[in-house]
């Protein structure tokens, strides 16, 4: 499979945003009537920024390629308007969140077409059960082998994705303890995880010809690895982390993965390789940041000796100033100090519990932060 090049660090966010019930806070199964208006104007009856997925009480949001984070939050937000006042008029809204807190999986219905009921045929109860939403990044990058080697660099910080854009604590209306629960549900589907360490570009291809081969996929599109490369778009694709309830937050995990996949690139232009931790410790962070957020520890050698994840975040922030200038995203790149102040949603979802509020409170204060902010970065 060729992999389709890009010029350089370009961008592209993708948003699962859930839809809600103003009143209740439920998820609503109006996800149909929300693409059918929505795309009423576009030949052949479809939105090209806002699809379905499969679950009809979700909408993906995604952007044209960018150049810089700004452009990105624009242009979601744009189609983010065009999302509420549809579901307004429907008596809904949208929030993101990893995992609504509250609505049980099996009181949902699944969007049609063939490919979504193979996905369910195929894998049963893990898919079954898939009412997540995430933020998935795209970063440029210049040759197949750079992108192999950009995701082995890459996965040494998923943790700190995962712990900064936690917004699932909560399940079926329990607290499950964990910062990022819709983790570990998507962990339960095949091909996803950590991505293997390859050597290169022949070695991702080798990896798609024995499980097509093998009938386990069909296409690159069935590899839900947290990192992986996208032939298609010339891309490396960060998919670890949870919806997140504002454009801000959404933004400095944009900015963090762009200033990360230039940095590399550079590095790879000097001859170096980017360093990857060794296996067990990948995993071994995964799960701490999966569990404690940005209160984790984190493992940051072979001899076992951790260091708080806040620190390591502030520290990779002036590490990467120069870079985030040359990208244009220094405000960006410097949300991310301020979600280490403030806690990423997870932490304020609980804080809401423990004052008194109920979930119906916290899906409504999700909805307001989300459009207020959307309201506030539109370019109209």
């Amino acid at each position: 499979m060729p992999f389709q090049a890009s010029a350089g660090a370009s961008l592209g966010i993708e948003v699962e945003v859930a839809l809600v019930d103003v009143e209740k806070g439920g998820l609503v199964c109006i996800a149909p009537q929300v693409l059918e208006e929505v795309a009423a104007t576009y030949d052949g009856g479809e939105h090209p920024k806002i699809k379905k997925e499969l679950f009809e009480c979700t909408v993906e949001v995604i952007t044209g390629v960018c150049r810089t984070v700004a452009e990105a939050r624009r242009d979601l937000a744009d189609s983010m308007l065009e999302v509420q006042a549809a579901a307004e008029s429907r008596g809904a809204g949208f929030i993101g969140v990893g995992l609504h807190p509250f609505t049980n999986w099996q009181d949902l219905s699944r969007s049609t077409g063939e490919r979504y009921q193979r996905l369910v045929d195929t894998i049963a109860w893990p898919a079954r059960r898939l009412v997540t939403h995430g933020v998935h990044v795209h970063v440029g990058v210049r040759s197949g082998d750079k992108a192999v080697t950009t995701v082995n660099a890459l996965s040494g910080y998923l943790p700190l994705f995962i712990a900064l854009s936690a917004s699932s604590p909560y399940w079926h209306g329990e607290d499950t303890g964990l910062a990022s629960t819709r983790t570990k549900i998507f962990e339960a589907m095949p091909t996803t995880g950590l991505p293997p360490h390859l050597t290169d570009w022949d070695d991702f291809n080798a990896f798609l010809d024995t499980l097509i081969t093998a009938g386990s996929i069909e296409t690159v599109r069935e590899v839900w690895w947290d990192i992986r490369p996208h032939p298609g778009y010339g891309t490396v694709e960060l998919r670890m982390c949870d919806a997140m309830p504002t454009l801000w937050e959404i933004c400095a995990m944009a900015a963090l993965a762009q200033c990360l996949v230039r940095s590399f690139d550079v590095m790879m232009d000097r001859g170096e390789s980017p360093p990857v931790p060794r296996e067990w410790v990948r995993r071994e962070n995964k799960w701490r940041a999966t569990r404690w957020g940005v209160e984790a520890d984190l493992v940051v050698d072979d001899a076992g000796n951790t260091r708080p994840l806040v620190e390591i975040v502030r520290e990779l922030v002036d590490q990467l100033r120069p870079v985030a200038e040359e990208l244009e995203c220094t405000t960006e790149l410097g949300y991310l100090l301020d979600i280490t102040e403030s806690g990423p949603s997870y932490l304020r979802q609980r804080a809401m519990l423990a004052d008194g509020a109920g979930f119906e409170d916290v899906v409504e204060q999700l909805r307001r932060e989300m459009l207020n902010d959307v309201r506030g970065s539109a370019s109209t």
